[in-house]
C-alpha cells in the first residue's frame, strides 16, 4: 500500500525545492552507497537501491514530479507508471549516472573510431618575447591518419569485420538483480570490429607516426605557465577517429635585469652613498629596449622604491601596460684610500641626531629599555 512507503524526498534525502542538479546529485551519491555490487551478499542493500532509484525515476520527470507534490504515492497506484517498476526506458534514463559511477563510459563509438589523444608541447620563451609576442615553428612527433589503410587499420582490398563476442555493438550486457548492466567488449576493446588482416604500415592501429612543422602564434603578455589549445592538433584518432588537440604550455626563463609579478617588473639598482644622501639621477633600460631617468632626491634610503608608470609588461589581450618598479639599494664605500678614510671620520665628527635620525633614535630606544631593567632590578 502507498501508506507503507516513504516519502521520494525523504528516500533521496533532499528537500522539497531541490533542483535538477541537486537532485541528480543526490541520487548519484546514494546509489554508490547502496549499489549491490558495492555491497555482495547484502540483501537490505539491494531493497535500498530500488527505493532509491523508484523514487529518482519519479522526481526526475517534471510531470511525474507534479502529480506526486499533489497526490502523494496514490497518483502512481492502480497501474499507473512509475509506481512499482521500470519500463524499458529505465537503463537509458540512468546511464549517464551509471557510466559515471561504475565506469562504463568511454571515447569509443560504434565502428571503432576512437578520438586521438590529446598532446602537450613545452615551450621555453624569454621575458622580451612575452612583451613582444612572436610566431615560433615547433616540430612535434604525432601519430597521424595511415595513408595505406586510409585509418582503417585493414589491409588494402579488406575491411573490418564486426565483433562476433559483442556482435558489433562493442559492449556487452550482464543481468545483475533487476537491472542489466552493459560493460565493454574485452574482445574488440570497444570498437565493436576485430580486424582479421592488418595494414602492414600501421599494424592495424590505422596510424603512423611522423614529424609534424606547426606555427605557433604567442600573443603578447603571456605569463609563465600559459596554455595555448591547437584545436586538432594531436593524434591521429584510431580507425578514422577525430583527432586530438595539442596544447602548448609557456615557461619563461629568467631574466638578468627583471623579475616579473604580473604585469608589473620589477629591477634594484646599486646608488652610491653620496648620491643617495646627497640626490642625483641615474638611467635604466626598459622592457620596451627604450632607457628611462630616474631621479633619486636627497636622503633616499636603501630599499625605497620608485615607479614608472606603462614600464611594465602588456596585459593579455588588453592594451593595458603595467608597472616597471626601481628599488635602490645604497651601496657601502670599500676599499677606500687614506684620504677618503680621515674625510669619511670627519664627516662622522660633524654628524648628529639630524644627518642619522633613525641610528640616532635607535639607540636612544636601546639606552632607555636597558636603563628600565636596572631601575627595576
Amino acid at each position: 500500500m502507498s501508506t507503507t512507503k516513504r516519502c521520494y524526498y525523504e528516500t533521496l534525502e533532499v528537500e522539497r525545492s531541490v533542483n535538477e542538479a541537486g537532485l541528480k546529485t543526490a541520487f548519484r551519491k546514494l546509489a554508490m552507497k547502496w549499489h549491490p555490487d558495492k555491497n555482495p551478499g547484502d540483501q537490505s542493500s539491494e531493497v535500498k537501491f530500488k527505493e532509491i532509484s523508484e523514487a529518482y525515476e519519479i522526481l526526475k520527470d517534471g510531470d511525474k514530479r507534479a502529480a506526486y507534490d499533489r497526490y502523494g504515492h496514490a497518483a502512481f497506484e492502480q497501474g499507473a507508471s512509475g509506481g512499482h517498476g521500470f519500463g524499458s526506458g529505465f537503463a537509458s534514463s540512468f546511464s549517464d549516472i551509471f557510466e559515471d559511477l561504475f565506469g562504463m563510459s568511454g571515447q569509443r563509438g560504434r565502428g571503432g573510431r576512437e578520438r586521438g589523444a590529446d598532446l602537450r608541447y613545452n615551450m621555453e620563451i624569454s621575458l622580451e618575447e612575452a612583451f613582444t609576442g612572436k610566431t615560433a615553428q615547433v616540430q612535434i612527433p604525432v601519430s597521424v591518419t595511415c595513408e595505406s589503410c586510409s585509418g582503417t587499420g585493414a589491409k588494402a582490398g579488406s575491411k573490418p569485420k564486426a565483433c562476433a563476442t559483442c556482435g558489433g555493438a562493442g559492449r556487452l550486457r550482464h543481468a545483475q538483480g533487476f537491472f542489466t548492466l552493459e560493460r565493454t567488449c574485452h574482445a574488440c576493446q570497444g570498437r565493436g570490429q576485430v580486424i582479421e588482416n592488418p595494414c602492414q604500415s600501421c599494424s592495424g592501429s590505422g596510424r603512423v607516426t611522423k614529424e609534424r612543422n606547426l606555427s605557433v602564434n604567442i600573443p603578447p603578455g603571456v605569463e609563465d605557465g600559459t596554455r595555448i589549445r591547437l584545436a586538432g592538433e594531436g593524434e591521429a584518432g584510431v580507425r578514422g577517429g577525430p583527432p586530438g588537440d595539442l596544447y602548448i604550455f609557456l615557461g619563461l626563463t629568467s631574466h638578468g635585469l627583471f623579475q616579473r609579478d604580473g604585469a608589473d617588473l620589477h629591477c634594484r639598482v646599486p646608488v652610491s652613498m653620496v648620491t643617495a644622501a646627497l640626490g642625483g639621477e641615474f638611467e635604466v633600460p626598459a622592457i620596451d629596449q627604450s632607457k628611462t631617468k630616474v631621479k633619486v632626491p636627497s636622503g633616499t634610503q636603501s630599499g625605497q622604491r620608485f615607479r614608472i608608470a606603462g614600464k611594465g609588461m602588456p596585459v593579455l589581450r588588453s592594451r593595458q601596460k603595467g608597472d616597471m618598479y626601481v628599488q635602490v639599494v645604497v651601496e657601502t664605500p670599500q676599499n677606500l684610500t687614506r684620504k677618503q678614510q680621515e674625510l669619511l671620520a670627519e664627516f662622522e665628527k660633524l654628524s648628529s641626531g639630524a644627518t642619522q635620525p633613525e641610528a640616532v633614535g635607535f639607540f636612544s630606544r636601546v639606552k632607555e629599555l636597558f636603563a628600565g631593567r636596572t631601575d627595576g632590578a
